[in-house]
């Protein structure tokens, strides 16, 4: 699974978005991380199995920010499925298990220019709270937070 969804993020984000090495090093380091911690209930993370290959995957992270509120990361569906509303099954599972652990807020970190992605998360009640440039993710792109209150 670490492999799996590292290498969805290393090759879509490569070419939508130009990120490198340093972006596909710190996936699959946040992703085994989690992985490790997933003995905490607040803790889950989603796949979709197609053919003994994982071809989609979203979590959440119920530790990291603290706080009572959770952290939705590594949501990505391969280029071969997107359109059949996969990535919206697996997102209203996240959010659903998010909503039954009661969490205040969920939070999530993206950045300009994913239309299709922002549509879906907006349509789910997040709204754009914060923007800024920054280079977190090996190359500089307008980051953008998304947030949503219960």
């Amino acid at each position: 699974m670490i492999a799996r969804v590292t290498q969805m993020h290393a090759h879509y984000y490569a070419t939508v978005a130009d990120f490198g090495r340093e972006f596909a090093c710190s996936v699959a380091s946040s992703v085994a991380e989690f992985i490790g911690r997933l003995d905490n209930p607040s803790n889950e993370i989603w796949t979709i199995k197609r053919d003994d290959k994982i071809p989609a995957s979203v979590a959440i992270d119920g530790e990291d920010l603290g706080h009572n509120r959770a952290h939705l990361q590594w949501f990505i569906v391969d280029d071969s499925l997107r359109g059949f509303g996969l990535g919206k099954q697996l997102l209203n599972s996240a959010l659903a298990f998010a909503d039954a652990q009661g969490f205040v807020q969920i939070n999530l970190w993206t950045f300009s220019g994913l239309n299709a992605a922002r549509y879906l998360y907006e349509s789910q009640g997040f709204a754009l709270v914060e923007e800024k440039l920054g280079s977190k993710w090996g190359i500089e792109v307008l980051e953008q937070r998304f947030t949503r209150c219960l």
